[in-house]
C-alpha cells in the first residue's frame, strides 16, 4: 500500500499572515516578510503532523493510493478523509499494463472517518497476482484556510507556534495536550483490530 500526495498545498493558501498575528510578531518594518519562509515551513510541518494523527486532510488536494489486494472483495476503505470524489480506479498488472475501470462499476460512500469505494455489482475488479489497484481521489475539509474547521485551524497554529518557538533548541517531540484535545474528535476509533488496509 502506498499513499502519494499528487498535488501539494499551494503557498498562497497557507495562512502566513494570520499565523504572524497569532504569534504577535512585530509589524510596520521594512523586513516584515523576512521570516515568511520559516513560518510557512512550520505551518506545513504542523499540518502534516495533525493530518498523520487524525488521518484527515485539512486542505483539499489530490491523492493516489495503491493496494496489492482488496481487504474486502466488495469494498475498500480509503486511508484519508474526508473524500469528496474518486476521479479514477485503474488496475495495473505485473508488467505495467493498465486497465481503466468504468466509474459505473464502483461508487464512493462518504464517511467522516472511513470513506470507501464500493462495488456497484458483486465485487470490485480483480487485482492480478503481483499487480495493483490505483485509486485517484480528492480529499480535504476545505480548499481555502477560511473554511477549515476552527478547532483544526487553531490546533495547527498551536503546534506550528511550538515548532517556531523551539526552532533554535530542539526539545520534546511530545504533542501538546491542547493540540491533542483539539484533534481528538477527528481521530478514527478502531475497535477489535479494525484497520484501513
Amino acid at each position: 500500500m502506498m499513499l502519494v500526495e499528487q498535488t501539494t498545498i499551494a503557498s498562497g493558501v497557507l495562512p502566513v499572515q494570520a499565523f504572524k498575528d497569532h504569534l504577535r510578531l512585530g509589524t510596520g518594518f521594512a523586513d516584515d516578510d523576512v521570516q515568511d519562509g520559516v513560518l510557512e515551513a512550520h505551518l506545513r510541518a504542523a499540518i502534516a503532523a495533525i493530518e498523520a494523527r487524525t488521518s484527515k486532510a485539512i486542505l483539499a488536494r489530490g491523492f493516489q493510493w495503491s493496494v496489492g489486494a482488496w481487504r474486502d472483495l466488495s469494498a475498500q476503505v480509503l486511508p484519508i478523509a474526508p473524500v469528496s470524489a474518486v476521479t479514477s480506479l485503474t488496475i495495473v498488472d505485473r508488467l505495467g499494463v493498465t486497465e481503466a475501470i468504468d466509474p459505473a462499476r464502483y461508487t464512493l460512500i462518504p464517511d467522516t472517518h472511513r470513506p470507501r469505494i464500493v462495488s456497484t455489482g458483486f465485487c470490485l475488479p480483480q487485482i492480478p497476482v503481483n499487480g495493483r489497484a490505483e485509486m485517484v481521489f480528492e480529499a480535504g475539509f476545505a480548499s481555502g484556510w477560511e473554511d477549515v474547521p476552527p478547532d483544526l485551524a487553531h490546533a495547527v497554529f498551536l503546534l506550528a507556534a511550538q515548532y517556531y518557538e523551539a526552532r533554535a533548541m530542539p526539545g520534546s517531540s511530545k504533542l501538546p495536550d491542547s493540540v491533542a484535545a483539539l484533534t481528538e474528535t477527528y481521530r478514527d476509533l478502531r475497535l477489535f483490530g479494525g484497520g484501513r488496509a
